[in-house]
């Protein structure tokens, strides 16, 4: 009987100091932000020369891996700018400034959107889409 006690203990105390704290399990999915620094949501006027100014970060300090910036009709979805050709940036810091200047040679007044979005190396991996609409008038 002494035997399948000290058997029960040590089996117990096997079991107890199996199980650590440093067996944590790391998830190495990105926790994308979009910050836009440039334009603001005032109104612009046609002829206009803006600045796109948006920050791409991962709030893990992993890879930033692809990027798409997109200016829009409101109405008829039609593109003004749809950024980078190649969306593929990779950049290994965790941070992508992207900067890009734009005349706004428009036809009328309408309201733009402006899309920012940033992902992983695979579609959908971390994706963040985040956007921001303003005004252009004669």
């Amino acid at each position: 009987m002494q035997k399948l006690i000290l058997f029960s203990f040590l089996l117990g105390l096997f079991t107890f100091s199996s199980c650590s704290d440093d067996d944590t399990v790391t998830d190495d999915t990105p926790d994308y932000h979009i910050h836009f620094n440039s334009p603001n949501t005032d109104d612009k006027n046609i002829g206009d020369e803006i600045t796109v100014e948006i920050d791409f970060e991962d709030h893990n300090g992993g890879t930033v891996h692809h990027i798409n910036v997109r200016i829009y009709d409101k109405v008829t979805g039609e593109d003004i700018m749809n950024l980078p050709t190649d969306a593929h940036v990779h950049e290994t810091d965790g941070l992508f400034e992207f900067s890009e200047n734009l005349i706004l040679n428009v036809d009328a007044q309408t309201d733009w959107i402006l899309e920012a979005k940033v992902w992983g190396d695979t579609d959908g991996l971390g994706e963040v889409t985040d956007s921001l609409e303003f005004h252009v008038q004669p």
